[in-house]
């Protein structure tokens, strides 16, 4: 399993303090760490395991999994006795652990060599999903339903009839076992032993690990389940995350949220948007692909939510110098896919940053000796602002540290301890056989287990009652935000509404024969306006609201525009083009042999509304009439300089007059 998401259970991290693990009495250094709160400790090792087995924390940690463990055998014995559903992890490494210091330095966890500092390190890489999990069972778990006292006889019984009632209840408790695995879907083996009157035991081997089955241990009258995992042939360990390489990440914040991965190649690994997700989830999603080295926006200064999520992974930021503009962004994701305006942005942020940090990329990797990774060394060059040399002479004397901490070899037992272990072998045994004796005389417990069983019910239900109040809070928190979510539309639909009453008014005076339009708007023309003089600007205003011969067209912004722009304007045939802003030769050039009337935008008085706008008709009658002045003057002045210029070829080639 792994916990990407925000740390929501409890790790221990262990180490120990004072003593020998082979010894008597060590003790222990302890640190209990759910994500934001930290208690620390120096308990017994009596104390550890019974902090373990009341508390069940998701993790034990530690640096050397033989500190809480002699040998082998009692390694298995550990990892035996813990809670279903606790892992113990090696922060380390696996066979050929590495020093707790270098790991700590190399994922930014605070170290120091005393036992607390370092029993915290261990379970502050545990909650990073740092280390490996030991395990010595694999997820095959034997539930074993069998009798739960002798069959001597007893209470005043015939010992046929106890017998034959004690494997009756054996055989009802293995249907409802049955039942129950069969309920929740898990594949099982089933193997009974028959005999007079029901069975003397069942066993299923079940395929799920003891905390994913639906029965727990018991002993409850004539009958008992024991449950025990499949022991493997050696110590296994298993990552709790796999690698995860170093990215650059593009965030596009909003009611719609899309995030976007790329490697530190330029390749784009993943492109996501939601409109439901909070941070946490996006956090989740985005460790799941990868350990951001940059945080990018395409919009300057970055985002509230942005920068969130930039300091949750303490990565570099990056912004452009200005908002990038669509025809960039659009250029720039071209060969890229995507669903939505969203995850185009995300993407060219991340692009864009990737563009802006390609040569940083490359003279670190340059630098970066083959045995070393880049990625962590580029996380600290751009992200922590080191260089190159700092990090890679930090490395070097981590690799010079002593290992002995991290030896994992059990010492070979001495003949004493050998001795003690036989001794404490013979009194397990012992002890088992006073149990077998005993088990008539265990009817006598049916009130003290089922007192346990209350107060496991009563726990049960505390825990549900806690489970309850986390989804009321998570409810109320999602209802706030939908509240929230609602305002903002409401607010939009009001925008749109007065902006609609805007455009009906203006619709109606431009397909008005202003005979039904009140006195004070006689007299006004529609003008309408178009951004910037190109080819993109006068498409797009076209697409929006349309553009039609005999129309008056008003550039906010005329320079610029060149032949092609110049044509396109004027198969249009507008009635006037009004300028900000001085035209190209070439463009005026076109508009006046095309006959296409052009005037100084100050020229005449225009009332704005959004992306429509009204004029006086008089003023723009005045402007086409001056245009055309204009026009005739300029006429005559190029027929009179063509006749100048036929003058001067005549007389150049010798047959004008001496």
């Amino acid at each position: 399993m792994q916990r990407t998401a925000a740390l929501d259970d409890v790790i221990f991290g262990v180490d120990v303090q004072s003593g020998d693990v082979r010894g008597d009495a060590p003790s222990y250094a302890l640190v209990i760490f759910d994500g934001e709160r930290i208690e620390r400790d120096v308990v017994s090792r009596r104390k550890l395991r019974r902090l373990i087995d009341d508390e069940a924390p998701a993790i034990v940690a530690t640096d050397n999994m033989y500190e809480l463990a002699a040998d082998k055998d009692a390694l298995v014995h550990f990892l035996r006795e813990l809670p279903d559903g606790t892992r113990l992890v090696q922060v380390t490494g696996d066979e050929q652990p590495e020093p707790l210091s270098r790991v700590a330095s190399r994922h930014g966890v605070p170290y120091g060599k005393d036992p607390m500092k370092e029993a915290e390190a261990a379970a502050r890489l545990a909650a990073g999903n740092v280390g490996y999990e030991v395990s010595a069972f694999s997820d095959t778990t034997q539930v074993k339903v069998a009798r739960g006292r002798s069959t001597g006889g007893g209470g005043g019984w015939s010992e046929d009839r106890f017998t034959r009632r004690i494997h009756g209840s054996v055989k009802k408790r293995a249907r409802e076992v049955e039942r129950e695995l069969e309920d929740a879907n898990l594949d099982y083996d089933r193997e009974v032993t028959e005999k007079y009157g029901g069975f003397s035991n069942a066993v299923f081997e079940v395929e799920a690990p003891p905390e994913a089955i639906p029965v727990s241990r018991e002993r409850s009258g004539d009958t008992r389940i024991e449950i025990e995992r499949e022991r493997l042939e050696g110590i296994e360990f298993e990552p709790l995350a796999h690698r995860r390489d170093h990215v650059v990440v593009g965030v596009d914040p909003g009611t719609t949220t899309a995030i976007a991965v790329v490697g530190l190649d330029g390749e784009v690994l993943d492109v996501h948007s939601t409109r439901t997700a909070d941070t946490a989830a996006v956090i989740e999603w985005i460790v799941e692909r990868g350990r951001p080295i940059v945080v990018a926006a395409d919009v300057t200064p970055m985002p509230e939510t942005v920068e969130k999520l930039r300091r949750s992974f303490d990565a570099a930021g990056w912004t452009p110098e200005s908002d990038l503009p669509v025809d960039e962004k659009l250029h720039r994701t071209r060969k890229q896919p995507y669903d939505n305006d969203h995850e185009r942005d995300a993407l060219a942020a991340a692009l864009e940053a990737f563009d802006d940090h390609a040569d940083q990329f490359e003279r670190v990797a340059a630098k970066v000796p083959p045995r070393e990774e880049v990625g962590p060394v580029l996380a600290r060059v751009v992200a922590g602002e080191e260089s190159v040399e700092s990090v890679l002479d930090d490395l070097a004397d981590d690799e010079g540290e002593p290992t002995e901490t991290t030896e994992h070899t059990p010492r070979e037992l001495t003949a004493e301890e050998k001795q003690i272990k036989r001794l404490q072998d013979r009194v397990d045994r012992l002890e088992s056989h006073v149990e077998d004796l005993d088990e008539t005389i265990e009817a006598k417990d049916e009130t003290i287990t089922e007192y346990e069983e209350k107060l496991e019910e009563a726990r049960s239900e505390q825990r549900a009652e806690t489970r309850k109040r986390r989804e009321v809070t998570r409810l109320e928190r999602e209802n706030d935000r939908l509240e929230r979510e609602l305002q903002s539309e409401r607010e939009r639909v009001e925008d749109l509404e007065g902006k609609l009453e805007r455009l009906k008014a203006l619709w109606k005076l431009d397909h008005s024969n202003f005979a039904d339009v009140e006195e004070t708007k006689e007299g006004l023309v529609p003008v309408k306006v178009v951004e910037k003089f190109t080819t993109a600007a006068i498409e797009d205003a076209d697409d929006r609201f349309g553009l039609a011969e005999g129309d008056i067209i008003l550039f906010r912004d005329a320079t610029g525009a060149g032949r092609s722009t110049a044509e396109r304007l004027a198969e249009l045939d507008p009635k006037l083009v009004l300028r900000t802003g001085g035209l190209s030769d070439v463009a005026d050039e076109v508009l006046f042999e095309e006959d296409v009337p052009v005037a100084p935008a100050e020229n005449v008085t225009v009332q704005e509304v959004d992306e429509l706008a009204v004029a006086r008709e008089r003023e723009v009658e005045a402007a086409i009439e001056e245009w055309r002045e204009y026009a005739s003057e300029r006429e005559k002045a190029r027929t009179a300089e063509m006749v100048d210029t036929l003058i001067s070829e005549h007389r150049a080639s010798g047959h004008g007059g001496s």
